[in-house]
């Protein structure tokens, strides 16, 4: 008798049931474990149900996510491609080919390579009198603003676009080039959290609000823009709490909020010189993600982007933001992530976060009397770097699952020179690993099924440094070992064996080792760590460690021991 599906019911479990299920599979392990803290010190739970979220926000949630909706320009993004060249001819060049090929922000990042002289000026005036677009300076007094003295008066009010810089543009004739920004990225840039992010933002603008002493006119000349890191839920959140931050901001100084635009960039924090089409898919993980959470313009940086694009990688960029625009039908329905029992949740934790930390830097008078600020995300940069250096946080193809023969690029892009990235630390270590010459090994004992865990591990960890070990067959007799080990010329040598292998092992090798070789273990030995390192054993390669950490020291060891 055949069984209609329509008809079958699936009993829903409560959140308890489902908890003393999780506690046996656990076997042991307390059921707080299931839990983690972020970066932003906000507890991520095992389970999010529309119970435990109803409980959390009541009325709040439809609030939250009204405000959020009401406060979205519309369901989609314009696609903001950055126009680099080398010269003026192949900046246009790569402008005219940006623009037939789905662009639609001229997105300008001053000082360039070429100079503004009044005839690229007068031509660019030419394309910001028909597109829009967003400029990026250093000071108010870059030659590339003269290009709104060369745009004829009588279409200046059809002109639209965004200035991003450190002081306030006092554009005149301009009503919708918006030039008040919160710039977040270089916060971003230097390590900081969302809830740091999303509180500077708010103190950034409440600064211009009182600047101008107008709130409706500030706010029809204001946006904000933010880098949108990989951690994808976080970045989801982190824009639709801005909406629900601005929301009380505008409350605040007595208005009624209106949607103003989220500007954002993918984030280069993440990208590495190593393993570059990482960054592709590191960027494309960040524009969909802003895509999601209601970005109204979006940038790609190309996946080479810290070096030198190609016209290649620049074109692949902008695809990543065609391909989310037009193929993923994320953007047919408004707030996608909205009713998400997860992002509403955090969406909610991360809106009373910053807006405790906003109110602490306001009670002090503003971003520029709190000092502390440039500490906390000191202190958050070095979490982030300690999560890295010990593999807590993934960086595919620089701290795990790295070709050690992937050449480091030595150009340097100055737009992205100053961005503190997490993986300057192995792009660092690689540089002191080809410098000293390093000949490493691995000494391997017994059958393969057993040695080799160890020993893949341990050629994962040189590999981050760039470096590949030889490694023997899996000696049969301790003799073998210790024969081979005291004719080696080999200079660094790790033993990878079970741990009752390594510990008959590792005594005898020490006796009569050549001072010129580095000898360490695979593994965590705590009972027998302290007579083998006064027998001559350098340490311990094991999971956990901090990999920069513990290669700088063997690159130091190795060097005394040549001396």
């Amino acid at each position: 008798m055949s069984t209609n599906m329509k008809e079958i019911e699936f009993q829903s479990a409560s959140y308890g049931e489902w908890q003393e299920q999780a506690i046996k599979a656990l076997k042991g392990k307390p059921f707080e474990s299931l839990f983690t803290k972020t970066i932003e010190n906000i507890t991520l739970e095992p389970l999010y149900t529309q119970e435990s979220l109803i409980e959390k926000l009541g009325e709040q949630l439809d609030k939250q996510v009204s405000t959020i909706r009401t406060l979205s320009n519309s369901t989609s993004f314009e696609i903001a491609q950055q126009i680099v060249g080398t010269n003026a001819e192949s900046f246009f060049k790569n402008m005219e080919e940006s623009l037939a090929r789905g662009n639609q922000v001229i997105t300008i990042n001053s000082p360039t390579s070429f100079e503004w002289t009044e005839d690229v000026i007068t031509k660019l005036a030419g394309y910001f009198s028909e597109h829009s677009f967003k400029i990026t300076i250093q000071s108010t007094d870059d030659t590339l603003l003269s290009v709104f003295n060369k745009i004829d008066v009588s279409i200046r009010n059809d002109v639209k676009g965004y200035i991003v810089a450190p002081e306030n543009v006092d554009l005149k004739d301009y009503p919708n080039v918006r030039t008040y920004v919160a710039n977040t990225i270089p916060f971003h840039n230097d390590g900081a959290n969302v809830v740091q992010e999303l509180a500077i933002a708010l103190a950034q603008a409440s600064q211009l609000v009182k600047e101008t002493q107008d709130y409706k006119a500030f706010e029809n000349k204001f946006f904000v823009q933010f880098a949108v890191d990989t951690q994808f839920f976080t970045e989801v959140a982190k824009i639709r709490a801005f909406k629900v931050l601005w929301k009380a901001f505008a409350s605040g100084f007595g208005n009624e909020a209106s949607a103003v635009p989220v500007v954002v960039e993918t984030s280069v924090r993440s990208f590495s010189k190593l393993d570059v089409y990482v960054n592709l898919l590191r960027a494309g993980n960040e524009a969909f993600s802003a895509a999601i959470g209601g970005a109204d313009v979006i940038t790609v940086h190309p996946h080479d982007c810290l070096t030198k694009e190609t016209d290649q990688s620049v074109r692949i960029a902008r695809n990543v933001s065609l391909v989310t625009k037009e193929e993923s039908h994320v953007l047919n329905v408004l707030d996608p992530a909205g009713g998400s029992y997860f992002v509403e949740s955090l969406t909610a934790d991360y809106v009373k976060a910053a807006w405790a930390l906003f109110l602490e830097i306001e009670n002090v008078g503003g971003l520029e009397a709190y000092a502390a600020i440039n500490a906390q995300i000191e202190e958050v940069y070095a979490t982030r770097i300690k999560a890295v250096e010990t593999r807590k946080h993934s960086l595919i193809g620089t701290n795990i699952y790295a070709n050690p023969v992937d050449e480091l690029a030595t150009e340097e892009n100055a737009q992205f020179a100053e961005v503190k990235r997490l993986a300057i630390p192995f792009e660092d270590l690689r540089t002191s690993f080809k410098q000293v010459g390093l000949k490493p090994a691995i000494l391997t004992y017994g059958q393969l099924k057993n040695y080799k865990p160890r020993a893949d591990f341990v050629q994962g960890f040189f590999a981050t440094a760039g470096v590949v070990a030889e490694q023997t067959d899996g000696f049969q007799t301790i003799e073998e070992a210790k024969a081979w080990l005291n004719k080696t010329d080999f200079n660094y040598v790790v033993v990878a064996a079970t741990d009752d292998d390594t510990k008959a092992l590792i005594p005898v090798l020490l006796e009569g080792k050549k001072a010129s070789i580095v000898l360490d273990a695979a593994g965590k030995y705590k009972e027998e760590e302290a007579a083998w390192l006064t027998a001559g054993l350098n340490g311990f390669i094991f999971a956990g460690q901090n990999i920069v950490q513990k290669l700088n020291d063997v690159v130091v060891s190795v060097k005394g021991a040549q001396q």
